[in-house]
């Protein structure tokens, strides 16, 4: 029987958690405990793992650990699989010490129980040591004399860490879209893409973070540290006069500079708008996006598509873009479900012509689809992901398409046996998948050749461009010689880029519609909150999610109204949900794939009330779309002034109030200049205690003037709270009979 020993130094590159078979910290520091761990095979009873510093090898024994991958401990569901998670739990070894300083490598040594012995090759190994460095400081300095300093191992520098100053009574506010509080002052997060399906709010993580903050309360200024590797923040937790900062980096150990960090002066507007200034400005989309998008993941046949446009014409509620995510074979993800082909071979781009759709098929003609819907005022927008499924193993167009991208090297890679191979998906949705370089001008171009017959000859008008977070690992290789360390953050920048550069070549506007993101992201297309629960927890999440992605510059954002997984919401959460979303930059509905199992999750007006018996949500989503509808010019008008200034759409108060940041956590804003919305959060509310900054305003639906200061504002279900300026012209949405 021929034993192993696995050891994988930098493990599977899940950023919240270690694996058994890696080494923690990847980059061991001198002076600090370095865990070691491996994986055997079974008959292995003992494992040590020798270490040599100066010629001089040392010997540590390594004890048994229950086997973890990619953050979850190995598991089984049934009796055969128990079987299996035994074998795997008892294969399992580490050790944590502290290694000499001059550690140059290390090697793990198995014994059996027949008194054989299994040997791995060497792995080399630098300690690396925290000394004084620098970084790059751009407009007024805020960092504290004397904090720089860089983790160094003699070649490289891995890390640089250092602290800016906090005045008594600056809060500190940004950092993406988070979803557990509006201000970060006092607590300890970290900056780094994830997909955290669900529950963002309790964990912590999120798809769409970045180096960028607002410091509001004190003088006003902001900072953006100007990398795309991942960062660590202690925001005045620990020392309430600064904030602790750590970065990833991947540098010579010789360079000048280990980081860059702009500094802006201003107004929460100012800073913002010269922070995008840097990192790319909002592009504004035509008016079709302000509308009702709606979606539903058992949507997967043409009939249905079009059954639920009906639907929506018939009950009066105008939808401007169709969401269809269950549309391709899930196998190439750029065909038709039931389309029928000849396969392609040497990466040749599909043409419409080269399919042939079957009357009883799933979709018998997409391209007559389409039109249809395009001629009741309805655009559509098709998902993607940007992976090459591998399991099972591809056959027809899919292997072809594998082979074709390896031919062309336009793969991201990561170091193998026997040299760079390319990287297999880490992550859990689509596992062992091929992922295409996408921050390569030429391997985007050619991945999204592949698609572009649905947009010429089909008609697209934009992608939901989920899933730009699988990219995991220090290890990984990007055509342009960067490293995971700086590429992996990025990745999602570059993935809605290319598909707004495929849009905009065919003289489209570069609509899509992306979950993950990072500094950069606000510059293509529209985002939404991720995936959630239809719960009033998950509810209030997002709407914290919302008002910190607009205040870092995310101009076209939305979310899942009501939430889109689990069972339905009662018509109490949908309809405050939906009464929110009005003043939302963004208005759409999803639901989940749910097996289409009796009764249906559809997040339709029309199940909701058929599950829930609600006869008021048909007619008050009626009502709250055709608001929606009379606001459009508005906020056509407020995204412009957006652009041109950074105020944001959906605006946090303390932009236009600064004093009011000590009340950041009341989850009430601007949208845009002329209209305050207080939504109702909890269930069973009927009114909302609103803050009125100063006077001027007056109760949208009643036309009283309402003073400034603490109010409570009456809150019917199906309306949600709402100040307008005394003489600003959009009071008049508000006045219909």
């Amino acid at each position: 029987m021929r034993r192993t020993i696995r050891h994988r130094p930098f493990g599977t590159g899940h950023p919240y958690a270690v694996d058994t078979a890696a080494r923690e910290p990847a980059i061991p520091v001198v002076g600090e405990p370095l865990r070691l761990g491996v994986t055997a095979s079974d008959g292995i009873i003992g494992v040590v793992a020798e270490l040599e510093a100066d010629g001089v090898v040392s010997r540590v024994p390594l004890e048994r650990v229950v086997q973890t991958s990619r953050g979850r401990a190995v598991d089984g569901g049934h009796l055969a699989a128990a079987a299996a998670k035994q074998r795997r739990a008892a294969g399992g070894w580490s050790a944590t010490f502290t290694p000499q300083p001059d550690l140059q490598r290390y090697r793990f040594v198995g014994e059996a129980a027949d008194g054989e012995a299994t040997t791995t090759g060497w792995f080399d190994v630098r300690p690396a040591r925290w000394r004084a460095g620098s970084l790059t400081e751009i407009g007024r300095s805020r960092i504290v004399d004397g904090s720089v300093q860089v983790l160094d191992d003699g070649a490289a520098i891995h890390r640089v860490r250092f602290q800016l100053v906090l005045a008594p009574g600056e809060h500190v506010l940004g950092f993406g879209e988070r979803f557990d509080r509006v201000d970060q002052t006092g607590r300890a997060l970290d900056v780094m893409v994830f997909e955290q399906y669900k529950s963002q709010g309790a964990e912590g993580k999120t798809y769409l973070p970045m180096p960028f903050a607002h410091v509001v309360g004190g003088d006003g200024w902001g900072f953006h540290l100007r990398t795309t590797a991942r960062s660590w923040f202690d925001v005045g937790g620990t020392d309430a006069s600064v904030m602790s900062v750590e970065v990833e980096t991947e540098l010579p150990s010789g360079a000048a500079s280990a980081l860059e960090i702009e500094c802006f002066d201003g107004t929460p507007t100012e800073v913002l708008d010269r922070f995008l200034e840097s990192v790319g400005r909002p592009e504004e989309l035509p008016e079709w996006v302000l509308g009702l998008w709606a979606s539903g993941n058992e949507w997967n046949t043409q009939a249905e598509v079009e059954r639920q446009a009906a639907l929506h014409r018939e009950h009066g509620i105008p939808i401007s873009a169709m969401v269809i995510e269950a549309w391709s074979d899930e196998s190439t993800f750029t065909a038709f479900r039931d389309g029928r082909s000849a396969v392609r071979e040497h990466g040749r781009p599909a043409r419409l012509a080269d399919f042939a759709f079957p009357a009883e098929g799933a979709w018998p003609d997409p391209k007559a689809m389409v039109e249809g819907l395009r001629a009741d005022g309805v655009r559509t927008i098709l998902w993607q992901i940007p992976l090459m499924k591998m399991r099972p193993h591809p056959v027809g167009q899919a292997r072809a398409d594998a082979e074709a991208a390896r031919g062309a090297d336009v793969l991201i890679q990561e170091p193998g046996a026997r040299g760079l191979v390319p990287y297999r998906n880490r992550g859990w949705w689509f596992p062992l998948s091929l992922m295409p370089d996408l921050s390569d001008e030429r391997a985007a171009r050619w991945w999204t050749d592949q698609r572009r017959y649905l947009v010429d000859e089909v008609g697209i008008d934009g992608f939901k461009t989920d899933g730009g977070e699988h990219a995991w690992g220090r290890e990984l290789r990007y055509r342009s010689g960067a490293t995971g360390v700086h590429g992996n953050n990025a990745y999602p920048v570059a993935y809605a880029k290319a598909y707004g550069d495929l849009l905009r070549s065919a003289g489209k506007a570069p609509v899509t519609f992306s979950r993950a993101g990072w500094a950069g992201s606000q510059a293509h297309g529209a985002v939404w909150a991720g995936d959630e629960n239809s719960t009033w927890e998950a509810f209030r999440w997002s709407m914290i999610a919302g008002l910190n992605a607009s205040a870092c510059g995310f101009t076209y954002w939305g979310w899942d109204i009501a939430g889109f997984s689990g069972d339905i919401p009662t018509a109490e959460l949908y309809l405050r949900a939906m009464a929110v979303s009005a003043f939302v930059p963004i208005m759409q509905y999803h639901s989940e794939f749910n097996h289409h199992r009796s009764p249906s999750r559809d997040r339709t007006p029309w199940n909701i009330a058929e599950r829930t018996g609600h006869d008021e949500v048909i007619p008050l989503t009626r009502e709250i779309v055709a608001l929606r509808e009379r606001l459009r010019p508005y906020l056509a008008d407020a995204v412009r002034q957006s652009i041109a200034t950074g105020a944001p759409v959906m605006r946090p108060m303390w932009f236009s109030w600064p004093s009011l940041v000590a009340e950041a956590e009341r989850i009430q804003w601007q949208c845009g200049d002329d209209l305050i919305v207080a939504p109702v959060l909890e269930p069973g509310g009927t009114s909302v205690e609103v803050r009125v900054p100063e006077d001027g305003w007056v109760d949208a639906w009643s036309g009283q003037a309402v003073p400034a200061g603490l109010t409570q504002l009456h809150a019917p279900l199906g309306r949600t709270p709402v100040l307008v300026r005394a003489d600003a012209e959009v009071r008049d949405a508000f006045l219909v009979d």
